[in-house]
């Protein structure tokens, strides 16, 4: 396993817009540090679960069934589309704030199953990294736990970059615009998605 490379992969990966980075830093600007936090540990704790689940059985079962990932998909995107609801009508008055809540670490752990950047990070980090000479477990375990370690820290850089902007965003109409534009930016990221379901209904 080319240890450099992965870690390159997953800076890269996990460093670029996505639902999770887009979430959080939403999150770090509306509902500041502090109240974010169980959100960005479940993103973080959640992922790697994910990868070791992916990678010592759950792919085995997702490439005897497919059907189960053709399932998978439109619920994640609806999810989606659901969570990108839910930012831009995020009532923004300090009150409103107050008595909303981000999500939780169970909701940021679980929400790794119904994204598809994270499904495709995690499989393609498997079948790049991964070599077919090495114990499956002890693979899997390592690229989890390279995950973990190099991927927390983009998380919270996504966070902290969203506390920055909460001065800059702090009026009402300003806080509005900001989370409209973070939903309009998580809808972007359905796009690979649904250019895969319109080529795959083309191609059959």
């Amino acid at each position: 396993m080319n240890y450099l490379s992965l870690i390159v992969f997953v800076v890269a990966t996990c460093g670029a817009p996505g639902p999770n980075n887009v979430m959080i830093m939403s999150s770090g600007t509306t509902y500041g540090l502090r109240r974010s936090l169980d959100h960005a540990i479940g993103i973080n704790v959640g992922f790697p679960l994910m990868t070791i689940a992916i990678g010592l059985g759950l792919g085995e079962v997702l490439r005897e069934w497919p059907g189960v990932y053709d399932v998978l998909r439109p619920i994640g995107a609806a999810y989606l589309i659901y969570l990108a609801y839910r930012i831009a009508m995020t009532r923004v008055s300090a009150e409103s704030v107050a008595d909303r809540r981000p999500l939780t670490l169970l909701q940021g752990a679980f929400f790794q199953l119904v994204s598809p950047k994270s499904w495709v990070m995690i499989i393609g980090a498997i079948g790049t990294y991964a070599t077919a000479t090495g114990d499956n477990f002890t693979q899997t375990l390592i690229i989890s736990l390279i995950f973990l370690v190099f991927g927390t820290p983009c998380t919270l850089a996504w966070l902290a970059a969203g506390v920055l902007l909460k001065g800059a965003v702090s009026r009402p109409r300003r806080l509005r615009a900001f989370n409209v534009g973070m939903a309009s930016l998580l809808m972007l990221t359905l796009i690979p998605v649904f250019a895969e379901i319109v080529k795959e209904n083309v191609v059959s």
